[in-house]
């Protein structure tokens, strides 16, 4: 939507009158017009300035939007911010109870309420929607609630049901209002995808109400809504009134729900309650880290929908805020450092050599065993025949390891080209890496042999899988269990500490 279409949308929605800008006629009858809407209509006034502006380049808007000089755009971008905080610290709520479905049934539930808030005094008045759809969206979940007590039925088959029969009854209601003879300036199709030129000054006061409340109830009852959130079995036994609370954050859900429609809109409400929350969770595990997060999520979605949409014309603002969130939940979903998918491939990546490596340590090791530890130096061949590998894969492991400075090339140290006959010998940090390994694999077959029975002929590729991630703390504690044990259940050796350390 362009800036004129945002300027006269959001005059229409307060009753005000448009006065049209003369398409022709010069730059003296467009002063005219300018001075008398000025004179007449002093509330239109600074929104006739953005409405002028109708042959600007990108640039030039981005600029208008940066700076933020008229009043219009600084009452969408305030409200998109106070609608991104609120729908990000209550969603993330919603997320970690796994009650995601919740936010869109509460979006769709609302809507008779918006039409009912409409019907009180024939017009579009902030405060009468806001106790309207507060109403019908408490009456939602009351209803999932008691269709999930009464019936056999679980709470997504109810939350669907309530969600279908809300929105279903909300669409008849709103058709009926918008064939009345005052429906055609009512202003309630902006609840279906949103308009965030469209918010008044009255609906940034309760925007800043909802956030006030919501900031203070959380504030105030944190712990009680962690401990239900993660836990409510638990909650219930420290005697905390479990459904108060829950009734308590789904009356903060319904407000956050309620202000938001406007700018966003029913069909995509639940979407940025949502989203800046799955981002937020993908990216850490403490929750007020997750809240405030999610919060920053919200209202960095908010802002960049509201700049994309002012930049071109007839681009709607609350589809964009959908895919800011959707934006920035991709990046964590892809980047984020600890469940990100690319870091993942990179540590798993990373793992799959360290054991490649580790495996030929062990091989080395196994050959110097077959040698009583007499022999040090080895050729590359002999490795091939103990891993039953072929040439080139031993060739880039040894390479590998003389990168990682665990091995040395006897013949020619500084030229990396290997061949079966080349002979190689392992550093002091590669032997004690080596002899780790293999203490780790003969503990764990002899752990399994005495403390869980396994038969001895079962116990090997266990170990294969476990001795790259037993860490040192757990196998002290296995000597200990084992009381330090010299040979393994195959009667090999097993490298001790002492030695491995000397």
């Amino acid at each position: 939507m362009n800036r004129i279409q945002k300027t006269r949308a959001s005059a229409e929605d307060r009753n005000d009158t448009v006065v049209p800008l003369p398409s022709g006629g010069g730059a003296t009858s467009r002063a005219f017009v300018s001075i008398l809407v000025t004179l007449a209509l002093p509330t239109f006034a600074c929104a006739a300035k953005i409405g002028e502006l109708t042959e600007t380049s990108w640039k030039e808007q981005a600029f208008d939007f940066l700076t933020l000089q008229h009043p219009v755009l600084r009452t969408a971008v305030l409200g998109v911010l106070l609608i991104g905080f609120c729908c990000g610290v209550l969603g993330s709520f919603l997320v970690v109870r796994k009650l995601s479905l919740l936010g869109d049934t509460l979006s769709h539930a609302v809507l008779p309420g918006v039409a009912m808030g409409f019907l009180w005094n024939a017009s579009k008045d902030a405060w009468a929607i806001f106790v309207g759809a507060t109403a019908a969206g408490i009456l939602g979940v009351a209803l999932v609630g008691w269709i999930k007590q009464t019936t056999h039925l679980k709470e997504d088959a109810a939350m669907g049901m309530i969600l279908a029969g809300f929105y279903g009854l909300g669409i008849c209601m709103t058709t009926v209002i918008q064939n009345m003879a005052m429906g055609n300036k009512s202003g309630l199709d902006k609840f279906f995808f949103g308009q965030a030129a469209a918010l008044s000054s009255g609906d940034i006061k309760l925007l800043g109400i909802i956030s006030i409340i919501t900031v203070i109830v959380i504030l105030i009852f944190y712990k009680e809504f962690l401990a239900i959130s993660f836990d409510s079995g638990f909650a219930q036994t420290l005697g905390m009134p479990v459904q108060v609370l829950h009734y308590a954050l789904m009356a903060l859900l319904t407000f956050a729900v309620v202000v938001s429609l406007q700018a966003v809109g029913v069909v995509l409400v639940s979407a940025l309650l949502i989203t800046p929350a799955a981002a937020a969770y993908l990216l850490t595990d403490r929750m007020h880290w997750m809240l405030a997060l999610a919060a920053l999520f919200g209202m960095l979605s908010g802002v960049l929908g509201a700049f994309i949409s002012y930049l071109s014309n007839n681009l709607p603002t609350g589809p964009f805020i959908v895919l800011g969130a959707t934006t920035i939940f991709l990046l964590a979903l892809f980047f984020g450092p600890r469940h990100g998918l690319l870091p993942k491939i990179l540590r798993r990546r990373k793992q799959r050599r360290r054991i490649a490596l580790e495996n030929t340590l062990k091989s080395v090791f196994h050959l110097c065993e077959s040698a009583d530890f007499k022999q040090k130096v080895f050729e590359i061949g002999e490795l091939v025949t103990e891993r039953n590998s072929s040439l080139s894969e031993i060739e880039s492991e040894i390479r590998n390891l003389i990168k990682a400075g665990m091995a040395t090339h006897l013949d020619k140290e500084r030229d990396l080209e290997l061949s079966s006959q080349a002979r190689f010998k392992l550093t002091k940090i590669g032997w004690h890496r080596a002899c780790e390994i293999v203490r780790n694999h003969r503990l764990w077959e002899l752990y399994l042999t005495n403390a869980v029975h396994y038969q001895t002929d079962h116990v090997h590729d266990d170990a294969e899988d476990i001795e790259h991630h037993l860490g040192e703390d757990l196998v002290k504690r296995i000597e200990e269990r084992l009381e330090n044990p010299i040979h393994d259940p195959h009667g090999k050796l097993i490298p001790s500490r002492d030695a491995i350390n000397a």
